[in-house]
Protein backbone atom coordinates (compact mmCIF):
# COMPACT_ATOMS: atom_id res chain seq x y z
CA UNK A 1 0.00 0.00 0.00
CA UNK A 2 1.25 3.23 -0.96
CA UNK A 3 2.10 5.99 1.61
CA UNK A 4 0.03 8.85 1.63
CA UNK A 5 1.85 12.45 2.15
CA UNK A 6 0.19 15.13 4.14
CA UNK A 7 0.53 18.73 1.69
CA UNK A 8 -2.28 20.35 4.57
CA UNK A 9 1.10 21.05 6.16
CA UNK A 10 4.48 22.80 4.71
CA UNK A 11 7.27 20.94 4.69
CA UNK A 12 9.95 21.92 6.92
CA UNK A 13 13.34 21.51 5.74
CA UNK A 14 15.68 20.52 8.04
CA UNK A 15 19.14 22.56 8.19
CA UNK A 16 22.37 20.95 8.77
CA UNK A 17 24.72 21.98 11.65
CA UNK A 18 27.31 23.67 9.34
CA UNK A 19 23.99 25.67 7.80
CA UNK A 20 23.27 26.22 11.41
CA UNK A 21 26.81 27.28 12.14
CA UNK A 22 26.84 29.68 9.20
CA UNK A 23 24.06 31.63 10.54
CA UNK A 24 24.95 32.06 13.60
CA UNK A 25 28.57 33.48 12.54
CA UNK A 26 26.49 35.39 9.51
CA UNK A 27 24.57 37.35 12.05
CA UNK A 28 27.52 38.05 14.59
CA UNK A 29 29.46 39.19 11.68
CA UNK A 30 26.64 41.33 11.03
CA UNK A 31 26.02 43.08 14.36
CA UNK A 32 29.59 43.89 14.71
CA UNK A 33 29.61 45.69 11.43
CA UNK A 34 26.20 47.40 12.27
CA UNK A 35 28.03 48.72 15.80
CA UNK A 36 31.32 49.42 13.73
CA UNK A 37 29.45 51.81 11.69
CA UNK A 38 26.99 53.27 13.69
CA UNK A 39 29.22 54.37 17.10
CA UNK A 40 31.32 57.03 15.21
CA UNK A 41 27.58 58.68 14.84
CA UNK A 42 26.56 57.92 17.99
CA UNK A 43 29.47 59.13 19.56
CA UNK A 44 29.38 62.75 17.48
CA UNK A 45 25.67 63.55 18.45
CA UNK A 46 27.02 62.46 21.81
CA UNK A 47 29.57 64.66 21.95
CA UNK A 48 27.61 67.72 19.97
CA UNK A 49 25.15 67.53 23.33
CA UNK A 50 28.42 67.52 26.00
CA UNK A 51 29.60 70.17 27.73
CA UNK A 52 33.64 70.97 26.66
CA UNK A 53 34.67 70.13 29.83
CA UNK A 54 33.53 66.44 29.90
CA UNK A 55 35.16 66.86 25.97
CA UNK A 56 38.17 67.45 26.81
CA UNK A 57 38.47 64.96 29.88
CA UNK A 58 37.05 62.61 27.34
CA UNK A 59 34.22 61.52 29.41
CA UNK A 60 32.19 61.05 26.52
CA UNK A 61 31.25 58.04 24.70
CA UNK A 62 27.44 57.36 23.26
CA UNK A 63 25.94 59.23 25.69
CA UNK A 64 25.98 63.12 26.39
CA UNK A 65 27.85 64.24 29.52
CA UNK A 66 26.80 67.21 31.20
CA UNK A 67 23.96 67.39 28.51
CA UNK A 68 23.85 70.70 26.88
CA UNK A 69 22.55 72.62 23.92
CA UNK A 70 25.31 75.93 23.54
CA UNK A 71 26.82 74.37 20.44
CA UNK A 72 23.86 74.51 18.47
CA UNK A 73 22.52 77.46 19.94
CA UNK A 74 26.47 79.01 18.88
CA UNK A 75 26.01 77.76 15.53
CA UNK A 76 22.89 78.68 14.64
CA UNK A 77 22.99 82.15 16.18
CA UNK A 78 26.95 83.01 15.22
CA UNK A 79 27.24 85.76 12.59
CA UNK A 80 24.09 87.35 12.85
CA UNK A 81 21.96 84.50 12.60
CA UNK A 82 22.79 83.35 9.58
CA UNK A 83 22.71 79.62 9.62
CA UNK A 84 19.06 79.70 9.21
CA UNK A 85 19.40 81.43 5.97
CA UNK A 86 22.46 79.24 4.63
CA UNK A 87 20.19 76.24 5.50
CA UNK A 88 17.30 77.46 3.39
CA UNK A 89 20.06 78.03 0.52
CA UNK A 90 20.95 74.37 0.96
CA UNK A 91 17.17 73.31 0.55
CA UNK A 92 16.98 75.60 -2.08
CA UNK A 93 20.00 74.20 -4.46
CA UNK A 94 19.35 70.88 -3.42
CA UNK A 95 15.95 70.18 -4.59
CA UNK A 96 16.45 72.52 -7.64
CA UNK A 97 19.64 70.62 -8.42
CA UNK A 98 18.39 67.04 -8.01
CA UNK A 99 15.45 67.62 -10.09
CA UNK A 100 17.12 69.27 -13.16
CA UNK A 101 20.10 67.18 -12.72
CA UNK A 102 17.27 63.50 -12.94
CA UNK A 103 15.86 65.45 -15.58
CA UNK A 104 19.03 66.31 -17.95
CA UNK A 105 20.77 62.76 -16.67
CA UNK A 106 17.12 61.23 -17.53
CA UNK A 107 16.92 63.02 -21.27
CA UNK A 108 20.41 61.78 -21.94
CA UNK A 109 20.44 58.15 -20.60
CA UNK A 110 17.34 57.37 -22.43
CA UNK A 111 18.37 58.12 -26.29
CA UNK A 112 21.65 56.28 -25.57
CA UNK A 113 20.28 53.15 -24.45
CA UNK A 114 18.50 52.82 -27.98
CA UNK A 115 21.06 50.51 -30.14
CA UNK A 116 19.13 52.09 -33.18
CA UNK A 117 19.68 55.77 -32.20
CA UNK A 118 22.77 57.33 -34.93
CA UNK A 119 25.93 57.43 -33.70
CA UNK A 120 25.82 55.74 -30.50
CA UNK A 121 28.80 53.98 -30.67
CA UNK A 122 30.58 57.41 -31.11
CA UNK A 123 28.51 59.13 -28.12
CA UNK A 124 28.46 56.45 -25.98
CA UNK A 125 32.96 56.21 -26.03
CA UNK A 126 33.02 60.38 -26.15
CA UNK A 127 30.74 60.89 -22.53
CA UNK A 128 32.73 58.24 -21.12
CA UNK A 129 35.77 59.77 -22.29
CA UNK A 130 34.41 63.12 -20.05
CA UNK A 131 34.65 60.76 -16.92
CA UNK A 132 38.26 60.64 -17.13
CA UNK A 133 39.68 63.68 -18.88
CA UNK A 134 38.09 67.26 -17.86
CA UNK A 135 39.26 70.65 -18.05
CA UNK A 136 40.32 70.99 -14.06
CA UNK A 137 40.08 73.84 -12.06
CA UNK A 138 41.24 76.51 -13.73
CA UNK A 139 39.27 76.39 -16.66
CA UNK A 140 36.03 75.85 -14.77
CA UNK A 141 36.20 78.66 -13.33
CA UNK A 142 37.07 81.14 -16.36
CA UNK A 143 34.32 79.65 -18.03
CA UNK A 144 31.75 80.45 -15.00
CA UNK A 145 33.54 84.01 -14.55
CA UNK A 146 33.23 84.66 -18.60
CA UNK A 147 29.68 83.46 -18.50
CA UNK A 148 29.41 85.84 -15.62
CA UNK A 149 27.28 83.21 -13.26
CA UNK A 150 29.21 84.02 -9.86
CA UNK A 151 27.16 85.01 -7.48
CA UNK A 152 23.93 82.88 -8.99
CA UNK A 153 21.79 80.00 -7.99
CA UNK A 154 23.66 78.36 -11.58
CA UNK A 155 27.01 78.94 -10.15
CA UNK A 156 26.29 75.94 -7.56
CA UNK A 157 23.82 73.81 -9.83
CA UNK A 158 25.21 73.59 -13.15
CA UNK A 159 28.63 72.44 -12.55
CA UNK A 160 27.30 69.20 -10.90
CA UNK A 161 24.19 69.01 -13.22
CA UNK A 162 25.16 65.35 -14.84
CA UNK A 163 27.48 62.98 -13.83
CA UNK A 164 29.12 60.58 -16.32
CA UNK A 165 28.76 57.39 -14.08
CA UNK A 166 25.10 58.09 -13.34
CA UNK A 167 24.53 58.69 -16.80
CA UNK A 168 25.63 55.03 -17.56
CA UNK A 169 24.01 53.48 -14.72
CA UNK A 170 20.34 55.07 -15.99
CA UNK A 171 21.49 53.65 -19.36
CA UNK A 172 22.01 50.63 -18.18
CA UNK A 173 18.42 50.28 -16.46
CA UNK A 174 17.15 51.75 -19.55
CA UNK A 175 18.20 48.91 -21.76
CA UNK A 176 16.37 46.27 -18.98
CA UNK A 177 12.97 48.19 -20.14
CA UNK A 178 11.22 46.00 -22.02
CA UNK A 179 11.19 47.00 -25.69
CA UNK A 180 7.99 45.25 -26.44
CA UNK A 181 5.75 47.48 -23.90
CA UNK A 182 6.90 50.34 -26.07
CA UNK A 183 6.35 49.02 -29.12
CA UNK A 184 2.84 48.07 -27.28
CA UNK A 185 2.36 52.08 -26.48
CA UNK A 186 3.02 53.64 -29.77
CA UNK A 187 0.70 50.90 -31.43
CA UNK A 188 -1.64 52.51 -29.19
CA UNK A 189 -0.60 55.99 -30.00
CA UNK A 190 2.39 57.15 -28.45
CA UNK A 191 5.59 59.07 -29.90
CA UNK A 192 8.61 58.56 -28.56
CA UNK A 193 8.61 61.49 -25.87
CA UNK A 194 4.72 59.25 -24.95
CA UNK A 195 6.67 56.36 -24.55
CA UNK A 196 9.20 57.54 -22.72
CA UNK A 197 6.93 59.47 -19.86
CA UNK A 198 4.01 56.86 -19.92
CA UNK A 199 6.61 53.20 -19.73
CA UNK A 200 9.91 54.22 -19.31
CA UNK A 201 9.75 56.52 -16.44
CA UNK A 202 6.87 54.85 -14.97
CA UNK A 203 9.01 51.44 -15.14
CA UNK A 204 12.16 53.45 -13.92
CA UNK A 205 11.17 54.00 -10.10
CA UNK A 206 14.16 51.96 -8.48
CA UNK A 207 17.11 53.71 -10.64
CA UNK A 208 15.30 56.90 -10.27
CA UNK A 209 15.15 57.29 -6.75
CA UNK A 210 18.84 55.48 -6.32
CA UNK A 211 19.60 58.48 -8.47
CA UNK A 212 17.61 61.09 -6.10
CA UNK A 213 19.69 60.07 -2.99
CA UNK A 214 22.91 60.09 -5.12
CA UNK A 215 22.66 63.93 -6.72
CA UNK A 216 20.78 64.91 -3.25
CA UNK A 217 23.57 64.02 -1.05
CA UNK A 218 25.88 65.32 -3.66
CA UNK A 219 24.43 69.03 -3.46
CA UNK A 220 23.76 68.76 0.16
CA UNK A 221 27.36 68.15 0.78
CA UNK A 222 28.80 70.14 -1.86
CA UNK A 223 30.80 73.53 -0.37
CA UNK A 224 33.64 73.92 -2.94
CA UNK A 225 31.63 75.60 -5.37
CA UNK A 226 30.31 77.90 -3.16
CA UNK A 227 33.81 78.58 -2.08
CA UNK A 228 34.97 79.21 -5.81
CA UNK A 229 31.82 81.33 -6.83
CA UNK A 230 29.85 82.68 -4.26
CA UNK A 231 31.68 85.75 -2.58
CA UNK A 232 27.61 86.78 -1.03
CA UNK A 233 27.26 85.36 2.58
CA UNK A 234 24.16 85.15 2.15
CA UNK A 235 23.81 83.09 -0.58
CA UNK A 236 26.42 80.23 0.97
CA UNK A 237 24.96 76.90 1.61
CA UNK A 238 25.33 75.48 5.05
CA UNK A 239 27.78 73.03 4.20
CA UNK A 240 30.34 76.03 3.56
CA UNK A 241 29.20 78.09 6.11
CA UNK A 242 29.84 75.42 8.97
CA UNK A 243 33.04 74.47 7.32
CA UNK A 244 33.95 78.24 8.34
CA UNK A 245 32.36 77.93 11.35
CA UNK A 246 34.75 74.88 11.95
CA UNK A 247 38.08 77.04 10.82
CA UNK A 248 37.77 80.31 12.40
CA UNK A 249 36.64 78.21 15.94
CA UNK A 250 40.71 77.73 15.85
CA UNK A 251 41.38 81.32 16.69
CA UNK A 252 40.16 81.50 20.41
CA UNK A 253 42.74 82.77 22.65
CA UNK A 254 43.04 80.15 25.34
CA UNK A 255 44.20 76.44 23.60
CA UNK A 256 42.19 74.40 25.97
CA UNK A 257 38.76 75.97 25.25
CA UNK A 258 39.51 76.63 21.60
CA UNK A 259 39.84 72.60 22.08
CA UNK A 260 36.62 71.79 23.56
CA UNK A 261 34.93 74.81 21.04
CA UNK A 262 36.26 72.78 17.76
CA UNK A 263 35.08 69.35 19.55
CA UNK A 264 31.55 70.86 19.55
CA UNK A 265 31.21 72.68 16.40
CA UNK A 266 32.56 69.80 14.53
CA UNK A 267 30.55 67.34 15.97
CA UNK A 268 27.29 70.19 15.49
CA UNK A 269 28.50 70.54 12.45
CA UNK A 270 28.42 66.93 10.83
CA UNK A 271 24.94 66.03 12.80
CA UNK A 272 23.26 68.76 11.22
CA UNK A 273 25.09 67.99 7.79
CA UNK A 274 23.78 64.14 7.98
CA UNK A 275 20.59 63.99 9.59
CA UNK A 276 18.41 65.47 6.88
CA UNK A 277 20.09 63.17 4.44
CA UNK A 278 19.59 60.04 7.16
CA UNK A 279 15.60 61.04 7.87
CA UNK A 280 15.27 60.91 3.92
CA UNK A 281 16.49 57.57 3.27
CA UNK A 282 14.38 55.33 4.79
CA UNK A 283 11.77 56.90 2.21
CA UNK A 284 13.70 55.78 -1.19
CA UNK A 285 15.96 52.64 0.57
CA UNK A 286 12.99 49.91 -0.46
CA UNK A 287 13.95 50.90 -4.17
CA UNK A 288 17.94 51.49 -3.47
CA UNK A 289 19.16 48.31 -3.42
CA UNK A 290 16.75 47.18 -6.39
CA UNK A 291 18.17 50.21 -8.40
CA UNK A 292 21.74 49.94 -7.89
CA UNK A 293 21.46 45.81 -8.91
CA UNK A 294 19.41 46.64 -12.26
CA UNK A 295 21.00 49.72 -13.15
CA UNK A 296 24.80 48.19 -12.69
CA UNK A 297 24.27 44.39 -14.08
CA UNK A 298 22.87 44.25 -17.25
CA UNK A 299 20.45 40.55 -17.44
Amino acid sequence: MAKTIDTSKPMKIKESTGYRVFTVCNIILMVILCAAMLYPFLYLVAQSFSSAEAIIAGEVSILPVDFSVETYIYVMTNNNSIFLRNYANTIIYSVLGTVLALASSCLLAYPLSKRELRGNKFIGPFIIFTMYFGGGMIPNYILMTTLKLQNTVAAFVLPGMISTYYVILMRSFFETVPRELEEAGEIDGLSMWGAFVHVALPLSKPILATMTLFYLVQYWNNWFDAFLYLADQNMWPVAYQLRNLISTSANVEDAGESLAINANIKSCAMVLTAAPIICVYPFIQKYFVQGMMLGGVKG
